[in-house]
């Protein structure tokens, strides 16, 4: 009993990381309608500018702001000078230039910040919880990672559903001609989508480094696992992609702690696999009539 309580809730944080990493895909792709394959080492750069701010004596908090808002920055300024020149074009350019992007900041973050392992510090205890003489299998920075993601999603949720902004981000990537005739500045839009995807990012990438090392490629395995959770909850949906890393996050866990490591990957795939065959659009996925 002891031993499923503890990897039911190793499951649980490891779906909140996955969770964050997918609600950053979840935006972009609702803002936008392509998939940001260079989330990840976006991420990772913002983690080591909080890694160094750390390390020359500043506060985590401090460093953790200062990543969110790097994020934000290089979102926007991405989308300004790489994505805009091929807006309007094929879907397809758009990603393989954020499959270069991916390449160029690996090797960028390897040049400046080099390729060594380095520890990363928690915001809370990477120990177990000790509450009323009884230890809990779950660390305190868990806790704050599965309240982040949830406090992320509802607060995504709110921005698409209940604000002007998020319903003019929607129409500039859905249809973009007819939201320009509607007065939306269309440019302004993908520019903001891009910029909050990225704080997102951000927040996944120094939730994924609490307590543990980063290298320029400790994204790596994240995006696949990230992008196997949006997809299975939805990549429209905010709740889909939080859901989607829980329940991909425990199954992941439950057959490392009790049939092999090594068939992680194997379950991962097969997950995809099965949801593509039966529900293309994921398990909260909206109308047929919304798609582009």
């Amino acid at each position: 009993m002891q031993q499923f309580v503890a990897t039911a809730l190793g499951g649980l944080t490891l779906g909140a990381v996955y969770a964050a990493f997918a609600l950053a895909l979840c935006l972009i792709w609702r803002s936008t309608r392509i998939v940001n394959f260079a989330q990840a080492p976006m991420a990772m750069l913002t983690t080591y500018i909080a890694l160094t701010l750390v390390d020359s004596g500043q506060s985590y908090w401090l460093a953790f702001a200062a990543a969110l808002l790097a994020g934000l920055l290089m979102g926007g300024i991405f989308e300004r000078l790489i994505i805009r020149p091929v807006e309007g074009k094929p879907d397809l350019n758009s990603v393989i230039l954020t499959l270069g992007l991916f390449i160029v900041l690996h090797s960028l973050a390897a040049l400046i910040f080099g390729s060594r392992y380095r520890s990363f510090p928690a915001a809370f205890g990477v120990s177990g919880l000790d509450v009323g003489g009884m230890s809990i299998p779950i660390t305190g920075f868990g806790v704050f990672t599965i309240i982040a993601v949830a406090v992320t999603m509802v607060l995504l949720t709110l921005l698409f559903k209940k604000t002007d902004i998020g319903l003019r981000m929607r129409a500039s990537a859905f249809s973009p001609e007819v939201a320009r005739l509607l007065g939306v500045r269309v440019g302004r839009m993908l520019t903001l989508g891009w910029a909050l995807a990225a704080l997102v990012g951000s927040l996944s990438g120094v939730l994924i480094a609490g307590g543990s090392l980063v290298h320029p490629g400790y994204m790596d395995s994240v995006v696949v696992f990230g992008f196997v959770a949006a997809v299975l909850g939805g990549l429209d949906s905010p709740t889909g992609s939080v859901v989607g890393g829980l329940i991909l996050g425990l199954s992941l866990s439950f057959v490392s702690g009790y049939v092999a490591a090594e068939l992680v990957p194997l379950t991962g795939l097969l997950i995809l696999l099965a949801v593509l065959l039966v529900r293309p659009g994921g398990l909260f996925a909206h109308a047929a009539a919304r798609r582009v």
